[in-house]
């Protein structure tokens, strides 16, 4: 999983509660998408801005994920 190879690569604290956070953002993120191939280039951007907007203290992985697809250039459902 993409966003799982992220967060080790950038070797950033976070607490298990964190982690399934920003796991569940990505996973409703590529939901919303319509992104099924993890192997499709898209879902390490997807992750990656999930992934910065975690930082920013957003907590709501719904939240998360909106935030990701605005910032994306795609609209909410």
């Amino acid at each position: 999983m993409t966003i799982h190879r992220l967060l080790l690569l950038q070797n950033i604290p976070l607490s298990p509660e964190d982690i399934g956070r920003l796991v569940t953002a990505y996973e409703t993120t590529l939901k919303s998408l319509e992104l099924t191939s993890r192997s499709d280039p898209i879902t390490e951007i997807v992750a990656r801005k999930v992934i910065e907007i975690g930082q920013t203290g957003v907590r709501d992985p719904l939240q998360i994920s909106k935030l990701a697809i605005r910032a994306l250039g795609q609209t909410v459902r």
